[in-house]
């Protein structure tokens, strides 16, 4: 759990007891009415500013803690293409723990970011990392040799086999 779930926790706790020992506090002494719901206005009063932050920071913790696990896959999907140089997508997801379209959006997060250069074929199920300088320059699929084309920013497709190729600008 990181920092700001923590502290949110404790916050958030922090104020729902302040809350709940006026609440205690004001119904178990006597005192008149009037007396018991302003105690407890000011009770509010206080909590309020404490829940509120510790909700809000243990939400922000949360979201940073899934910024997180996906920042690490897209660091565990680059390793094994640049160690391996050939990775089989439904092996990648699996050793990531994601589904196939996980692993599809994980590779097109790592071209937009152009942390990844290669190219896929999706129907084989196939990830290969690629010198971007011999696709630029030949212009031929790295799989069947065919002729390549645009298919859209820092991509081209082969109309032959399927493969994509991904270039970075």
């Amino acid at each position: 759990m990181g920092q700001g779930k923590t502290i949110g926790l404790i916050l958030a706790g922090i104020g729902g007891a302040i809350l709940l020992l006026v609440i205690v506090w004001s119904i178990s002494t006597e005192m008149i009415a009037s007396a018991k719901v302003l105690a407890v206005f000011f009770g509010l009063v206080i909590s309020t500013p404490l829940l509120g932050v510790g909700i809000y920071l243990y939400r922000k913790g949360q979201v940073e803690a899934g910024e997180e696990q996906t920042i690490a896959k897209e660091r565990m999907l680059l390793n094994m293409v640049m160690t391996q140089g050939k990775v089989n997508v439904a092996d990648a997801a699996l050793e990531m723990k994601t589904t196939r379209d996980q692993t599809r959006q994980i590779i097109y997060d790592l071209i937009g970011k152009q942390l990844f250069t290669g190219y896929v074929n999706w129907d084989e199920g196939v990830l290969l990392s690629a010198d971007a300088s011999k696709i630029k320059e030949g212009g031929k699929c790295p799989k069947c040799g065919g002729q390549l084309e645009l298919a859209g920013k820092g991509i081209i497709k082969c109309p032959f086999c399927g493969s994509e190729i991904f270039i970075s600008q």
